[in-house]
């Protein structure tokens, strides 16, 4: 039997993009394992799993012998190549690994596995779509503004919204700020939830190559080059994401920024001062006379520093308002220079082009939340004169955007009220299965933990019971 020989400088990089979708603590043992494949046409390919999301990796070039699979520990593999030259090999094949050891080869036994117990790769009949870059920085933009929280599983995801054939829209939001970017049209007949995952932001699987990806009604598949992440799409309807959205046209001050200058704007946010650097990490944004100013502070009942940022150009009437500094540095990375504001306590919206993000903004409660009309402008290192009546601490509004089904003002029929219902029964169920999933996991780890303290207070006792034993 030839064995598989896998190059120690592809095989490294091909661990660590496994390792982002092999669960260590999965109780499943086969789950811990690489399956390792050579085709019929000589082709490699490794594959890990966690039962929902599936990554494999191909070698660059074929190599010579019959078709062959065979599954090996992760870790014991990873520990392998660690101690390997970049210029070595390893060869693979049922219950052994050989690798280079002096002027000969050693050996590593493997505990066998049947390769048939191992997750069956879906496969997606569906045509490829090319990914452009500009869409491919679209869906990256839009899976970080996505929710973490599980219990809010239909926004853990990036939402691919075809309900206008005419202009796609890829969103991603946390119900505190949202991103949408369109200019794009998909051949896809209804709209997909992606589910969000590292291994989809891996510097490497980016820099393989233009991204296809394939869809059908339960997976959703993103390949590259040498790369292909296979996922279930999240269930669900995702929320009218549309209503948050703030009418263009209400927006009376815009605030427009150098494109060239926002890293130097970046860093000068980074220094401004925070006085809730645990909480909200406020910041304030002011146009003045045609001027467009930051405000922060170090403590609560310190007066605003305001600093005056160039190359800037302010239109409309004199507004501030506040929001977190996260918010404001992430649409700036993204490259939205321009701001638009209705009013203090209105949505902030930041945009360029065809790519916007929505950031609610952070409100003070039973005070005024503009200094003294009298202040002027102070560099960072010097603060203001005291106001007469500081602002409280601001307060993070309340989410605009939630889970359940948008509500209507029109009259619903019985039967659309029994299908909104249908709809939010299902969502809770989905909260509910994965929180006895996770609570399966963690019961495993207990009645594991409990099995090897058994063990040991077993060893323990056979050894007193010998000490016990013995004749003095």
């Amino acid at each position: 039997m030839k064995p598989i020989t896998l190059p120690i400088a592809e095989l490294k990089p091909a661990l660590a993009g496994l390792g982002k979708v092999i669960n260590p603590r999965s109780t499943l043992p086969v789950l811990h394992h690489v399956k390792i494949e050579r085709t019929s046409d000589g082709w490699i390919a490794l594959t890990g799993t966690d039962l929902d999301r599936f990554v494999t990796m191909r070698l660059e070039h074929p190599a010579e012998g019959p078709p062959m699979a065979v599954l090996v520990p992760y870790d014991q593999l990873t520990q392998i190549t660690k101690n390997c030259g970049k210029n070595e090999r390893i060869h693979v094949e049922p219950g052994i690994i050989k690798f280079a050891l002096a002027d000969s080869l050693g050996e590593q036994k493997v505990k066998h596995i049947p390769t048939d117990e191992f997750p069956v790769t879906p496969r997606i009949k569906a045509d490829a779509i090319a990914l452009p870059p500009e869409l491919r920085r679209s869906i990256h933009e839009a899976m970080e503004c996505a929710s973490v929280d599980a219990t809010r599983y239909v926004l853990n995801g990036t939402f691919i919204d075809t309900s206008n054939p005419k202009a796609n829209y890829i969103v991603g939001t946390d119900g505190k700020h949202l991103y949408s970017a369109n200019s794009f049209t998909l051949p896809l007949k209804n709209s997909v939830i992606i589910p969000n995952h590292k291994f989809l932001g891996w510097k490497e699987f980016n820099a393989d190559g233009e991204w296809q990806m394939k869809i059908d009604d339960k997976a959703v598949q993103l390949s590259s080059r040498r790369w292909r992440f296979i996922s279930k799409q999240i269930e669900g309807n995702y929320p009218n994401w549309r209503q948050t959205i703030p009418n263009p046209n209400d927006a009376k001050t815009h605030i427009t920024l150098d494109p060239a200058k926002l890293e130097t704007l970046i860093k000068l946010i980074q220094r401004m001062p925070c006085h809730d650097p645990d909480k909200f990490q406020t910041i304030g944004l002011e146009c003045k006379q045609g001027q467009f100013l930051l405000l922060g502070k170090d403590h609560d009942n310190e007066p605003w520093t305001r600093v005056p940022v160039s190359d800037a150009k302010a239109e409309g009437p004199e507004m501030i308002t506040f929001l977190s500094r996260r918010f404001l540095i992430k649409a700036l990375e993204y490259g939205l220079n321009t701001i638009s504001l209705m009013d203090q306590m209105a949505p902030l919206r930041f945009h360029n082009q065809g790519r916007q993000m929505i950031v609610m903004p952070l409100r003070s409660d039973g005070a005024n939340t503009q200094p003294p009309a009298n202040q002027q402008p102070a560099p960072v290192n010097m603060p203001p004169s005291r106001p007469v009546s500081p602002p409280a601490p601001p307060q993070e509004r309340k989410p605009m955007i939630t889970s359940e089904p948008p509500t209507s003002n029109e009259s619903k029929s019985a039967t659309e009220e029994a299908i909104d219902m249908t709809l939010i029964i299902r969502d809770k169920l989905n909260e509910g299965f994965n929180m006895l999933r996770d609570l399966s996991m963690k019961l495993k780890v207990i009645n594991r933990d409990q099995k090897t303290s058994a063990r040991e207070f077993n060893s323990v006792r056979s050894t007193l019971r010998s000490i016990q034993g013995l004749k003095l």
